[in-house]
């Protein structure tokens, strides 16, 4: 499992450990991911993703994971979350079609 946001993409960032001795050894940054549901509004399910923290926020911020995907470019999700992106925009169009 890569690490890696599978909603806004962000991954691992590489840099430089720098003692008081300006020696350098690298190392890496890992972003913070976690496991967590989220409640999809228009499949009235709850969504499992491993998001970064950072990325719950902004879901948050946008008004749901609906929200955020339909307005999320296709080229920075995972596949998991295109996906998840196809089968919210059904759902709606078929709410949209019975309504």
């Amino acid at each position: 499992m890569s690490r890696r946001c599978s909603v806004t993409g962000k991954g691992t960032q590489f840099g430089n450990n720098v003692s008081h001795a300006n020696n350098k050894t690298r190392r890496r940054f890992q972003p913070n991911l976690q496991e967590t549901s989220m409640l999809s509004d228009s499949l009235n399910q709850m969504v499992r993703l491993r998001v970064s923290t950072n990325a719950i926020r902004s879901i948050e911020h946008k008004g749901g994971i609906d929200a955020f995907l339909l307005d999320s470019r296709d080229d920075v999700l995972s596949l998991d979350a295109r996906r998840l992106k196809r089968r919210i925009a059904k759902a709606q169009e078929k709410a949209a079609a019975s309504a």
